[in-house]
């Protein structure tokens, strides 16, 4: 299909709560298609579908390689053991902070077929289902933040916009 335009903060439409995907047509087959195609780029993790402009629970990612997608995600597990790690979005352009989140994370959803699936991992994988998921509830990593590090991190976003 195509690559789409990647929406920023301050854009209302990534601080609102995605919908669920009650029907599976052409309209969401095209937007599956959208968030591979724009997820398939150099140094892309995750897309939400909020951060092509569209309000519907549905995220992409690309780990390693492996291209993948699921509709209506929720997160059904997260593992006690913690990574502190690195975190940047597509979203939040230039900015790179610091953001922990479990290690191993579970997602049950729907293909395009209705079916249900479940996407699980570790490390990075985890770390882009946590984001995404966030991301479809109107959240973005920056909200994830302890409190001064936040604090610098919207200084630095202001200063950018």
């Amino acid at each position: 299909m195509a690559m789409r335009e990647i929406r920023v903060v301050p854009d209302p439409v990534l601080r609102t709560p995605c919908d669920t995907v009650t029907t599976i047509d052409d309209r969401v087959r095209g937007l599956v298609a959208d968030l591979v195609d724009t997820v398939d780029d150099e140094g892309r993790a995750g897309l939400a579908a909020n951060q092509i402009g569209v309000s519907l629970r549905a995220f992409s990612w690309n780990i390693e390689g492996d291209i993948g997608y699921v509709l209506n995600p929720r997160i059904v597990e997260l593992g006690e053991e913690q990574q502190d790690g690195g975190e940047g979005c597509l979203s939040v352009p230039g900015l790179w902070y610091s953001t922990v989140r479990a290690n191993y994370a579970r997602v049950e959803g729907i293909n395009l077929d209705g079916e249900p699936i479940t996407v699980e991992g570790t490390g990075i994988m985890a770390r882009c289902l946590q984001h995404e998921c966030d991301h479809l509830d109107g959240t973005v990593y920056l909200d994830r933040l302890q409190k001064e590090t936040r604090r610098a991190a919207m200084r630095e976003l202001r200063a950018r916009l």
